[in-house]
Order: structure tokens, then sequence, then C-alpha cells
């Protein structure tokens, strides 16, 4: 085997003084003959320099630290030359200055850099290929990983290498503790996190997944819903003020449709379609998956619309109801529950359960609430539904009956 001859020096530059009368200092790493120059980025008064031993002299000024720089540098070298012939990697001068200066290394990119880039594409995309709500959502997530950054690292970024399982851990407690995120929230935002380093992966811009031997797991809940009793009260409740009116209307509405809030907000009368026997349906695309909605209108329903054909809010935006925002409603769901004596925790997306349940209870299929719901399989649907107990004994006294001998 050839046996490859190394050697490094420190040397100064004379015919290339600064200012203050210093030379700058290089070194010159030589591998079997062949050199490779560069600056050590230090510089010297010439008279302080021992040529014959390639550093500066014991007793000069600032020269016991410079030789301390010096040493280093060379230790560094040296490393790199061991690593290079550990690895198998072909040594040459230019190949180990150029690790050394840290030329071979790949660019790197940046979590945030990254994130940007991925959530522009999502914006363009969004009511093409993705919903306008996951571009949302994925936007909210960068803003709440640079927060992370910040409180944990003092830093606006952090190079994609650098990610590892105890960030991934680390930003999970930051969500719970800090932004007071639920469980299965927590666990939807480290989701859209993967994704983000998964696109790193396939890139080439991160060798190790910080996610490796992470299982996700959502806790099963079961959301609120009214029950026909408490349905019929809520509509049958005289209010008198008209902010809470109107919220009461939209969200029975929505429990009498299935519509979830984003699709009840962009209801207009293209939406209304009438088929040959004179039945009105809502036929109408989800915001969040494209899937087509098709909902018979009923009576009451169809009484709501009509309350509000000549409201100055739908003739302004073309719209069939008087929606606000999705915050607002909330917050003034909690009222109505209180003036109606509900005991249960009313949100927009409420409505949604207690429809898939009240028609399931009523008899519809799974098949049928599904395609109400715009669902592409009862899998989802299941979700939404609940078995009441007057399903049950329906079941039963058909059981009973048909046993009865």
């Amino acid at each position: 085997m050839e046996r490859t001859s190394f050697s490094l020096l420190f040397y100064i530059r004379r015919t290339k003084l600064n200012k203050a009368g210093e030379a700058p200092i290089f070194m010159r790493i030589t591998v079997n003959g062949q050199r490779a120059d560069a600056s050590a980025r230090r510089f010297i008064e010439p008279r302080l320099w021992n040529t014959a031993k390639g550093k500066a002299v014991e007793n000069g000024r600032g020269c016991k630290e410079l030789n301390f720089y010096l040493d280093a540098v060379s230790a560094n070298v040296l490393r790199i030359q061991r690593d290079m012939e550990l690895e198998g990697t072909e040594l040459s001068a230019h190949a180990v200055l150029d690790r050394y200066l840290g030329k071979d290394r790949p660019e790197r990119h940046t979590l945030i850099g990254l994130f940007i880039e991925h959530n522009e594409k999502q914006k363009k995309l969004a009511g093409i290929d993705v919903a306008p709500a996951t571009a949302v959502r994925y936007e909210t997530c960068r803003k709440l990983v640079g927060q992370f950054l910040w409180q944990a690292y003092r830093r606006k970024d952090m190079y994609l290498d650098e990610m590892s399982r105890q960030f991934v851990e680390d930003y999970e407690y930051f969500l719970k503790t800090e932004r007071c995120c639920s469980h299965n929230t927590a666990i939807q935002y480290l989701k859209n996190l993967k994704k983000i380093t998964r696109i790193a992966q396939m890139k080439g811009w991160l060798s190790r997944d910080p996610f490796a031997e992470i299982r996700f797991h959502k806790e099963q809940i079961e959301r609120d819903f009214l029950e026909r009793h408490e349905l019929k009260k809520l509509l049958d409740k005289t209010i008198d003020i008209p902010r809470l009116a109107q919220i009461r209307d939209i969200f029975a509405f929505c429990c009498l449709t299935g519509l979830a809030f984003s699709d009840v907000k962009q209801l207009r009368t293209e939406h209304i379609a009438t088929d040959i026997n004179g039945m009105q349906w809502i036929r109408k695309t989800r915001q969040k998956t494209g899937n087509m909605c098709n909902i018979p209108l009923l009576d009451a329903a169809q009484e709501i619309l009509a309350r509000y054909h000549n409201n100055p809010y739908c003739q302004a935006h073309d719209v069939l109801l008087p929606v606000c925002s999705n915050q607002k409603m909330n917050s003034y769901l909690k009222e109505l529950a209180d003036i109606c004596g509900i005991k249960k925790h009313l949100s927009t997306h409420t409505a949604r359960h207690t429809f898939a349940t009240l028609t399931l209870a009523s008899g519809a299929t799974i098949e049928n609430v599904a395609k109400m719901l715009g669902h592409s399989d009862t899998k989802m649907t299941r979700h939404y539904a609940r078995i009441l107990d007057s399903s049950i004994m329906r079941d039963m006294q058909t059981l009973a009956k048909n046993m009865a001998l």
C-alpha cells in the first residue's frame, strides 16, 4: 500500500502588510507533494515571527495566545486528515483544506425556511388540491414553531440537521403547557411538522429522522350533541337580543342541515336546487374536502332562510345567512346555552354532530347520512353519529316483534 506523506506548516507573507504593518499568517497543507494554501485569519508583526518553527516567538506580546490558536488549527487539520483516512476518502491537500473550511458540506437549509416554501405552495393550491383550512393550519404551525424556537433557544430559525428527537419532545411539551393545546390538537401540529421533516428527508437535507420511533395516538373524544327535545327547546325559545337570536337561527340551521361552519358561511342562492317533486335541496361541495353534499331542506330550515331573505348583510355579500366569525359564534353560543338552560358545551361543530345523530336516530341509513354530510365513506360518519337510547329501544321493539311466537 502506497504511503501518504502529509505535512502542515504556517508562514507569513511579508509583502502583504496591512496598515498596522502586520503580515498575514497562512497555512500550507502538503499531501504527496501537492500543496494547498489558505489564510489562518491572523496577523503578526514580521519581527515576532519565527520562520524556522513556523510560529510566533515565545516572549512577544500576544504571541502566546497566537501560538495556542495555531496549535488548535493544527490539531483540527490533523483530525480531519485522520478522519478521512478512516473513512477511506481519497486524501489530497485540497480535499483536507476544503473539509477544514467547510466547503465539502452540502448547503444547509433551515426549518422555518422550508416551512415558508411549503406554505407558499399550499396557499397557491388552496381550493385546488388543498382545502383552504389546511393551508391556514400549516401557517399556524409555522408560527407556533417560530414561537417555540425563540422561547427555547432564543433563535428565529434553526438548521434542519440540528433537529433531534429531543426537539420534537420539547415542542410537544411547549404546545401542551405554554399554548394550552389539548392532546389531539398538539398531535395534529406534530403531524404537520413531521410532514415538513419528511420533505427535508426526500430532498436530502435531513439525514436523521427526528420523529423516528415516535407514534401518534389521538384520544377518542365524545363530543356533545343536542337531543331532539333540546333542539326543540332552542328553536322555541323567545330571544329578545337580536345578536343571539341571529346566532340561534344559524346554529339551528346547521343542526337541521349538517353544514359545517365554513360551508354555511358561503351558502348562496345557487346552492339551493328544486327537484321535480318541488322539494328544495342544498347541493354544495364542501370547502374542506371538495365532496358534494346533497341535503333536503326541511320546513324549519326553509323558514330560517326566509327570515333573512332581505337582510342587508346577506344582500351586500350575496349569501343566504349573516354568519359572523367562528370565534364570535362559539362565544355567543355559550350565552345561548345559558339562556336556553342547556347544560352542554355548544360550538359550531356541535350542530354537525347533532344532525348526524338525530338523522340516524330517525331511521336514516349511515350511507345516506354520509352523503348528506359530504363524507367519501361511512368511517368518518361514525365519528359524528351517536347511538341514542331511543334508537336502541326502537331496534329492540322490532326484534321483539319479529321473535314473537
